[in-house]
């Protein structure tokens, strides 16, 4: 019997998760959308819509993804007033009313199994597990000054090099913790440079992982592109090209020789601790190490504020969380077995 469990995508922003989801997306039983933004910041207001046992509360929150200006819904291609009625008409949960979103996304495609990539979910694991308590979690590491270079060139990274940096290691520490704390079967890392080199076999033991059998096609990650990437993300360039090793290691030329010596005494034993080596540059300025510190400590400061904020509302939580969409998902709520015709083939 195939596997249901939601995917998500997650890493450092300028990873290849980009690379990585339209991969999935071109498995033939997996769908997985561009970026959209209304996930997390529903679950943080989620007092706000109040119990979603009440169908007119999930029709208000399902109007509020369909029709906010910040959810990117628009760009899923999907029919607003059937995303409302389908979620309307669906389970009573939460979990059920923003999962409905990427169902109904892989239901235009065809497709039974649907996944999500927003590299900043990395912080949001616990959160999502407690949304979709059968998600599998796939985190993709790439060299750091690559993913520094690279975020500094991006239109919509506002923060300097220093806060890139902060970045990339909040990801790698979050990715270990993850990986300590997800039960067997949630979590799967891989590195950039080992998926761009060798794609087949990288592939292959993701969808192992995965409990899905292997698809040439994705491999060609460049034949969906056309469908799945916003043309306005021009940023995304890439994905629309042969998969390729040439963008690995790039970091040499584009950072300044103090970016490149902050970076390697900074994230130093976690670069070679997923095998990236170092140049060997001179010692970090020692202003420039306070900078990172305190670029660490505010970054911490405001996930530390979000938290405190969330257990409060925990204690009084409005309504059920978890989805009731997968079969995983119901077997955990003690729910009988739905009888879909895969089911019934199977």
């Amino acid at each position: 019997m195939h596997s249901d469990r939601p995917v998500f995508v997650v890493g450092c922003p300028r990873s290849g998760t980009t690379m990585l989801q339209l991969m999935l997306h071109s498995h033939p039983r997996i769908a997985v959308p561009p970026e959209t933004r209304f996930l997390v910041p529903a679950y943080f207001s989620r007092r706000a819509y109040g119990d979603m046992r009440l169908a007119d509360n999930r029709r208000r929150l399902a109007g509020w993804i369909a029709e906010g200006r910040t959810t990117k819904f628009h760009e899923l291609g999907l029919s607003r007033p059937d995303f409302v009625q389908a979620a309307m008409l669906g389970p009573g949960s939460f979990g059920s009313v923003v999962g409905m979103v990427f169902k109904c996304y892989a239901e235009r495609f065809g497709k039974p199994r649907w996944g999500d990539k927003r590299p900043s979910y990395y912080r949001h694991v616990e959160m999502l597990m407690r949304l979709f308590p059968d998600a599998q979690f796939v985190h993709l590491v790439r060299d750091g000054r690559d993913c520094v270079a690279s975020l500094k060139q991006m239109p919509w990274y506002k923060e300097d090099a220093v806060h890139a940096m902060a970045n990339w290691a909040e990801a790698v520490d979050f990715g270990r913790r993850n990986a300590r704390k997800l039960p067997p079967g949630g979590f799967y890392e891989l590195r950039y440079e080992d998926l761009t080199a060798d794609p087949e076999t990288e592939l292959k033991k993701l969808c192992g992982f995965l409990g899905e059998d292997y698809d040439p096609a994705m491999c060609e990650p460049r034949h969906i592109a056309e469908l799945a990437v916003p043309r306005h993300k021009v940023w995304h360039s890439n994905t629309h090209e042969e998969v390729t090793t040439a963008h690995s290691g790039k970091w040499a030329s584009r950072l300044e020789p103090w970016e490149i010596s902050l970076c390697e005494e900074v994230l130093g034993e976690r670069l070679t601790a997923y095998g990236y080596e170092l140049s060997g540059a001179r010692k970090a300025d020692r202003d420039h190490v306070s900078a990172y510190k305190a670029a660490v400590g505010k970054r911490r400061a405001a996930r530390q504020r979000k938290y405190n904020r969330d257990r409060l509302t925990r204690l009084r939580e409005p309504g059920p969380i978890a989805a009731l969409l997968t079969e995983g998902q119901r077997r955990l709520a003690g729910l009988p077995q739905q009888r879909t015709p895969e089911l019934l083939r199977a």
